[in-house]
């Protein structure tokens, strides 16, 4: 038998929630899954209402999100432009001991990430939250097939996006994925519109994410003694394998990406738009233990 997928959305009609069907239908994993529920706190006025969009995308329009939470096996919770929103849109989700989803960004802060698998946690909830760019095939193939568990001493990370406040997750996501945990503080430096932040570990390690509004998501490494790599674009690709890896989450109950990531992720975020108020001065992170 299937397991019913059902999405929680603050407007359900944005980029996200109306690619996803598609992508799960094209996934490996498709024969083992069925779009359910769907619900939002309120149409964006100027976009498809929640009865029109379930018409179009083939789900079912929830009165509440209790009958999401109450009619699915599995929970994506959406906004991924209002991580403001996310703990309150998943409380009830976090509550049920199903695998629940919640998409990029995943809080606004340290503090609300901790309450969250906190709560998950108490429930016995499975949670996972991560940026797309986290499977962009070309850092997935430099990772397996070059650095292969070789220490990671730099990692210098290029993307754009609308705002660094609303797309510097997927660089900090994929900066923490490549070399690890453990980030002490941050430093950001600003030019126009672009910025980079230095990110310290204090232990020989440093990561460097530059946002450029015009420049494409790119990954440079050094790694082991001294080798190099760089991923080129990943400007294409990573939605799908994120798809993948959101339905084995869902298929299995294991999160895909640790919690402690996540969190590094968070503090990371936070520390840096406390660093776009002072350029040039470090900023220490804070303790991401929940």
């Amino acid at each position: 038998m299937k397991k019913t997928i059902g999405f929680i959305d603050n407007f359900i009609d944005e980029w996200h929630s109306n690619n996803y069907p598609a992508m799960i239908a094209q996934s490996s994993l498709k024969d083992e899954f069925a779009l359910s529920y769907a619900w939002e706190v309120a149409p964006h006025p100027e976009r498809r209402p929640l009865g029109k969009w379930c018409a179009d995308n083939g789900m079912i329009p929830a009165r509440s999100m209790e009958e999401v939470v109450d009619q699915c096996d599995c929970i994506a919770v959406l906004s991924p432009n209002n991580a403001e929103l996310h703990e309150q849109l998943a409380d009830l989700a976090l509550r049920s001991g199903k695998p629940v989803y919640v998409d990029k960004t995943f809080a606004p802060d340290l503090n609300a990430a901790k309450r969250m698998f906190a709560l998950a946690r108490k429930h016995n909830t499975p949670l996972m939250s991560t940026s797309a760019l986290r499977y962009a095939p070309g850092l997935t193939a430099l990772l397996r097939e070059k650095v292969a568990g070789e220490k990671v001493n730099y990692v210098c990370t290029f993307g754009n996006g609308l705002s660094f406040e609303f797309y510097g997750v997927h660089q900090v996501e994929m900066l923490v994925l490549a070399i690890g945990t453990g980030a002490k503080r941050v430093m950001m430096n600003t030019a126009a519109r672009n910025r980079s932040l230095t990110v310290d570990y204090n232990d020989g390690r440093l990561g460097v994410v530059n946002y450029l509004p015009e420049l494409n998501f790119r990954v440079v490494m050094q790694y082991g003694e001294s080798a190099c790599a760089d991923t080129g674009d990943l400007g294409i690709g990573h939605f799908p394998a994120f798809v993948e890896h959101m339905l084995t989450f869902f298929k299995t109950g294991v999160p895909q990406v640790p919690e402690e990531q996540t969190l590094e992720v968070m503090a990371i975020l936070e520390s840096a738009f406390l660093a776009q108020k002072t350029p040039g001065k470090w900023i220490p992170l804070a303790e991401t233990e929940s």
